[in-house]
């Protein structure tokens, strides 16, 4: 799990008859030791489950759990993907745009200069009907709102998912020129952005 904290309450919010002091947990975050996330599996080896819980997303795409996956390949241990709703996909679902050929590219980079590079790489590819999906920090969703805006051609359709599966989730595809005239306020949401035909 990424914060046992939360798991623990989040388990027995979907079923109070759990007991939480019966299972054992293990923290995979940006904070875990890579070196020890070998031993998350030794459970599975006296016959027991073991099971990836994210904090919002699916383990695995842009979320902790591919190198548990890849450890438990490597150890011949059975790997059974129970997935429950990714951001990733439902933005792609409700955004319109072509969903046999997409990319998704996580983070882009942090230098302007660099971000504004891979915003024209990403541009160039959706206008080829590749769409693109990436994300950036809920503080830092406007700023990459305002470049992209600002590097992308107005004809190009761009699909704002925030709050996907909230009571405020807000998902609207309008061109890059509608969108200029009415810019919403994206700070400290979660935010999937769909580029694309």
């Amino acid at each position: 799990v990424e914060n046992i904290k939360t798991t623990r309450r989040y388990l027995k919010k979907i079923d109070r008859s759990i007991n939480i002091d019966d299972l054992t947990f293990f923290e995979l975050n940006k904070h875990t030791d890579k070196t020890t996330i070998g031993e998350y599996l030794n459970p599975t080896l006296e016959g027991y489950n073991v099971g990836m819980i994210s904090e919002a997303g699916c383990p695995g795409i842009a979320d902790p759990g591919s190198e548990i996956a890849s450890i438990a390949h490597s150890k011949g241990i059975r790997v059974q993907p129970l997935v429950g709703p990714s951001s990733i996909l439902m933005a792609l679902i409700s955004s319109g745009m072509n969903g046999q050929e997409f990319s998704f590219n996580g983070y882009l980079p942090f230098d302007k200069s660099e971000r504004n590079k891979k915003l024209k790489d990403l541009e160039r590819l959706a206008q080829r009907n590749f769409t693109q999906l990436f994300m950036e920090t809920p503080f830092r969703n406007n700023s990459l709102l305002e470049e992209v805006l600002k590097q992308c051609s107005g004809n190009l359709k761009l699909c704002i998912a925030a709050d996907i599966s909230l009571d405020t989730e807000f998902i609207q595809t309008k061109t890059i020129a509608e969108w200029k005239k009415n810019v919403p306020n994206l700070k400290k949401r979660p935010v999937m952005f769909v580029l694309g035909k």
